[in-house]
């Protein structure tokens, strides 16, 4: 399996736009930034046009939020069918049982085979965790779009005491393809899924070896504090490719994952929902060409997003004199203006890429004299910067301490955690002291000891 090579004919080739995280509606009441999500939309579906795809490939978060705006629901709407219906022809065979991989909505088929549609370009999409299904019923707007035939809505599953993922199976000439997805589901219940051995993927009961198997997920990939997350270790060894969706830093370009779970893409958000340092780099989505069991990825940026620009200045670090408010206050100022000259010669020059750039200013001080309002400060860039209000974020700077060497060994407690027979908190701590090495030991004070 390569990553960049391509060796059939180009006709048989599949062509699939890949994309996620687009989060339609954000900021919709904000009179500057309304259009944001609904520009870079349109342009996704452009570059689908353009570049001839046999389908287009959604990680989720399609809407941001699960029960979006009339205005919203309007305007992805029209957007679909101004761009996905048409006369062009479908070049690919859908060749699974359309009642089971659709068996969750309301009309179990493939849009591009519905006699009451003219599909020009299919949409396939799971949900992530701002657009899935609530409420009694378990509905969200996906399964409005999915009942009017503009999107293939799959992989919400519906039994969550055990995961059965059945693939979309294509074929194209000579070419097999299968998808699997899986829609957002919380990451606490997604581990105990996999530890637990009730998540099955089917493969295909014909010609098993010979489909491209890609897998679509919407899941945390890092592991932060206090949060659970999907590890690449649990993906089959079959997947040949997975999309990520649900992280919006985009690392579009494929790489190998962990263990023998294939090549990785995460295509990251098409438009900033936070101001964080992984949300300012350039947006993405990619063209993906599949021929066997070859793949190339290519990254197409898009020309219609908000420059954004995150920075963390350390008062401390300072070479000027900003030892008051006022001094403080034009130094950041002629910061922000050399932000300003350097974003301008970033734009794109496309008609509908925002003029106004966001910018997040992290100012560390030391001292309370420094400290001014960053708020009234922001309003002299109100009509220079689309987010004026909260451009500027004041925090004390922390005290660098050092850190006493820990001497808890994380892995054998972690193996301890994961045994199903210890369940008793005593069982745990004996295990542990049974099982770590002298120098990992965990140090106990007598009652004398604490009083001393």
């Amino acid at each position: 399996m390569s990553s960049n090579t391509i060796v059939h004919d180009s006709s048989e080739n599949f062509k699939i736009l890949v994309a996620t995280d687009l989060h339609l509606g954000f900021e919709e009441k904000n009179l500057v930034r309304a259009d944001d999500t609904f520009n870079t939309f349109e342009e996704v579906l452009q570059l689908a046009v353009k570049h001839d795809v046999d389908f287009i490939l959604l990680a989720g978060d399609l809407f941001h939020v699960n029960q979006p705006s009339v205005a919203s629901l309007e305007r992805c709407i029209s957007l679909l069918r101004h761009y996905c219906l048409g006369d062009k022809p479908i070049n690919m065979e859908f060749v699974c049982d359309q009642a089971e991989v659709f068996k969750h909505c309301n009309n179990p088929i493939v849009n591009f085979e519905d006699q009451n549609l003219n599909v020009s370009i299919p949409v396939f999409s799971i949900h992530g965790n701002h657009d899935d299904p609530c409420g009694i019923r378990e509905i969200s707007c996906m399964d409005l779009l999915s009942s009017m035939g503009l999107i293939n809505y799959f992989g919400k599953q519906t039994n969550l005491q055990e995961l059965k993922i059945n693939p979309i199976l294509l074929k194209k000439g000579s070419n097999k393809l299968a998808i699997y997805g899986l829609s957002h589901i919380r990451d606490e219940r997604l581990e105990r899924l996999f530890k637990e051995k009730k998540v099955f993927m089917n493969r295909p009961l014909e010609d098993v070896d010979d489909w491209f198997n890609i897998f679509v997920c919407h899941q945390n990939r890092v592991n932060r504090p206090g949060t659970k997350y999907l590890s690449e270790k649990c993906i089959p060894s079959h997947i040949m490719l997975t999309i990520w969706g649900h992280e919006h830093e985009c690392l579009i370009d494929p790489v190998r994952g962990e263990s023998n779970s294939g090549y990785i893409c995460q295509p990251g958000s098409t438009v900033a929902t936070s101001m964080c340092e992984g949300e300012a780099g350039n947006k993405y989505v990619g063209l993906l060409t599949i021929s066997g069991k070859h793949f190339r990825m290519e990254p197409l940026e898009l020309k219609t997003v908000r420059l954004m620009h995150f920075e963390t200045v350390k008062l401390s670090e300072c070479d000027e004199d900003v030892s008051t408010s006022k001094k403080t206050q034009e130094f950041v100022r002629r910061k922000i203006e050399d932000i300003l000259s350097r974003l301008s010669l970033k734009f794109s020059g496309h008609k509908k890429q925002p003029k106004l750039p966001l910018i997040r200013l992290r100012v560390e001080y030391t001292n309370e004299t420094q400290h001014f309002n960053g708020i009234q400060f922001g309003h002299e860039f109100q009509d220079r910067v689309a987010n004026s209000n909260d451009m500027i974020l004041l925090r004390m700077e922390k005290k660098s301490v050092q850190k006493k060497t820990k001497c808890i060994d994380d892995q054998v407690l972690s193996n301890i955690m994961d045994d199903e027979e210890m369940e008793k908190i005593e069982h745990i701590v004996d295990q542990y002291f049974r099982t770590a090495n002298e120098e990992n030991q965990l140090e106990l004070l007598s009652v004398d000891g604490m009083a001393e």
